[in-house]
């Protein structure tokens, strides 16, 4: 049985991938769950950060559960399936607020894929990441050679992708895709998020948004949020929504 596990720890989230049976592999369930609690989390503002893990300790989250697309035909596999994990994938990587995947154990396609969409990413010593999705026919789905290629070199991405090699924790820290390998990740992402209560959400949260601009990570709607949060705060859009609703012509000041 799948699910996605959810309690708060302070003002941290921590979501928990649970199928351990199959080594968290992700399910449409367990997707629509983790969209649905992305929305949650972002528009609660008691929560300043969100912590993603795996149940048990072999796997962080081995890729998709064969069984939920296997049986999919290809244009349901492609318009469904992956433009939904995109979608999914894609609101957890812009999140507002920060994010740390606690890669518990071995983290493979989807699994990697979802990681990689995190701020910060802790490993266990004996966590691998690896792409093996030509094993079974297919190709990295949900951006493993787009996303993953901005935080590690083309030539790791291709090592795992291209010739089905794994990579070690210790490794991933010397490629700069681990922050930290340590036997307790959960423990000690609930640490560093909790340096969080003396920093500002708001200052976090466009700091974020202005390095994911600098990376490429969805920059045009990055560009739009920034001035639309600076214009909201401007005497002009407050004098332009007061003349409309008193249905006269705006005085507008410049400032």
């Amino acid at each position: 049985m799948s699910s996605l596990g959810f309690h708060t720890e302070g003002a941290t989230a921590v979501l928990t991938l649970d199928n351990v049976s199959k080594l968290n592999a992700l399910t449409t369930d367990m997707l629509d769950a983790l969209e649905a609690r992305l929305q949650e989390v972002e528009r609660d503002t008691s929560i300043r950060a969100l912590v993603l893990t795996g149940a048990g300790e072999k796997a962080f989250c081995c890729g998709a559960d064969i069984g939920a697309w296997g049986g999919l035909s290809p244009a349901e596999f492609a318009r469904h399936w992956v433009r939904d994990g995109h979608r999914i994938f894609d609101r957890l990587a812009r999140i507002g607020k920060p994010t740390i995947a606690a890669i518990n154990g071995h983290a493979f396609g989807g699994g990697l894929e979802l990681a990689s969409c995190c701020d910060l990413r802790l490993m266990t010593p004996r966590a691998t990441l690896a792409l093996p999705e030509a094993k079974v026919g297919i190709v990295p789905g949900w951006s493993g050679t787009q996303r993953l290629t901005r935080l590690i070199s083309e030539a790791a991405v291709k090592e795992m992708a291209l010739f089905g090699r794994r990579i070690g924790a210790d490794r991933a820290l010397a490629l700069g895709y681990a922050t930290e390998v340590t036997d307790d990740v959960l423990a000690r992402a609930l640490e560093i998020t909790a340096d969080l209560s003396g920093l500002s959400p708001r200052a976090t949260e466009i700091s974020k948004n202005m390095i994911h601009a600098a990376v490429g990570e969805d920059t045009h709607a990055v560009v739009e949020a920034l001035g639309s949060a600076a214009i909201a705060a401007s005497a002009d859009r407050e004098e332009g929504v007061a003349a409309f609703m008193e249905k006269r012509n705006p005085t507008f000041s410049g400032l």
